[in-house]
């Protein structure tokens, strides 16, 4: 799974299940004494380690012939098929490959930190691209061949992997999209620029930097992709009673009872809170068309009830308030409220591949965890050596 969606608590007991799990690589800082402070030297050192030990004993084999993977992940009558190969990172600096989400330096640092130790990208970003028929000809073709890896996880998500050493007919479908955007990996895509850049000051005079010029990416065509929501809750109502609350949004939604947990329309909320949904319903008429950002559900969100309301400017950096993803579900939302850990929770409408593609298209940013793919790239499947 990726290193960045497991909760700090759940890695070691995945750990101690399963002495082989990519986790000992992808967050070696579980294998220390709970506790203890080792520092990021440490910590990676011992994923280096760890991921030389998995080549030594075989788990892994480096594949000596050029290839392309066709991957394909299925789950719950879902399925989404897309090709693994490594992409230009002159592309994605100059924009080529568009992104929709700032980066926190301090998650780079941290992820640049592992990829220069490990001497490898370890997981992949995750990219869309609007489908072309030469593009739905060729995945098609390739899955209908045996495939190499063909298992599923205790999360019921099926992974289908197909290897490709014809890559001519691949590289030529790809000069048809113009475009890729990262649907999910902006750090990891950030710390890999960052990588080739140390490392073609290490070695200025060196021949062959095709290894670190390029990042490994899962490019899926956007039509096969399923973004759930981006949930939210809040610890406190800032200093309004729950009555004074419901009455300032009803401002601007029109807030009635319901049973319904999911809201079915972009501009409808559900809200839970002491023990009760209610369904927010926009009511705002605008004075102009708003752009792609300002009409997201996560947008109207914050625009109209976290930031004026409760008081939350910028949800990077409050604590005060917390994201749930789609994948864990509203059962999630009801035991963060009825557990106090929260006062208030907001299921959301998600996000559309429509609206990421506008945002990216302007070069503009999405809000902060507005949308959630699902199901996940798996870390640890192909990994690529630099």
């Amino acid at each position: 799974m990726p290193y960045d969606v497991v909760y700090e608590s759940e890695v070691r007991k995945f750990i101690s299940q399963n002495p082989l799990s990519f986790l000992r690589v992808t967050r070696a800082e579980a294998e220390f004494a709970e506790g203890s402070t080792p520092s990021h030297d440490e910590i990676f050192s011992r994923a280096k380690a760890n991921l030389d030990d998995f080549i030594a004993r075989g788990i892994y084999a480096t594949d000596g012939q050029g290839a392309i993977y066709v991957y394909r992940l299925s789950s719950g009558g879902h399925s989404q098929t897309g090709v693994v190969a490594c992409c230009s990172l002159d592309e994605y600096a100059s924009g080529d490959i568009r992104k929709h989400e700032n980066v926190r330096p301090d998650k780079v640092a941290d992820r640049l930190g592992h990829l220069l130790a490990v001497e490898a990208q370890t997981g992949l970003i995750f990219l869309a691209c609007r489908n072309t028929e030469t593009l739905r000809k060729l995945i098609a073709q390739a899955v209908t061949k045996s495939p190499i890896y063909d298992f599923e996880c205790s999360d019921e998500i099926r992974h289908c992997v197909w290897r490709i050493t014809d890559t001519a007919p691949w590289i030529d479908a790809f000069k048809e999209v113009p475009t890729l955007y990262i649907a999910d990996g902006h750090h990891r895509a950030e710390s890999a620029l960052q990588a080739r850049d140390t490392l073609r000051k290490q070695n200025p005079n060196g021949t062959d930097r095709s290894a670190y010029d390029t990042v490994v990416a899962g490019v899926f065509p956007a039509e096969d992709l399923r973004i759930l929501p981006y949930n939210r809750v809040v610890k406190d109502l800032h200093g309004f009673t729950e009555d004074e609350f419901l009455a300032r949004v009803a401002e601007n939604f029109v807030v009635t009872d319901t049973t319904e947990k999911e809201p079915q329309n972009h501009g409808e909320i559900c809200m839970y809170m002491s023990g009760k949904w209610r369904h927010l319903q926009f009511a705002v008429n605008y004075f102009r068309q708003p752009d792609p950002i300002e009409s997201l559900d996560v947008s109207i969100l914050q625009n109209y009830i976290l930031d004026p309301l409760l008081g939350i400017k910028d949800a990077r950096t409050d604590n005060r308030i917390g994201f749930v993803g789609g994948a864990r579900g509203t059962a999630e939302l009801e035991r963060i409220v009825d557990e106090k850990i929260a006062v208030a929770a907001f299921s959301l409408y998600p996000t559309t591949m429509n609206d990421l593609f506008a945002v990216s298209d302007m070069g503009e940013i999405m809000p902060p965890k507005s949308t959630w793919f699902e199901p996940k790239l798996k870390d640890g499947l192909l990994v690529h050596m630099i």
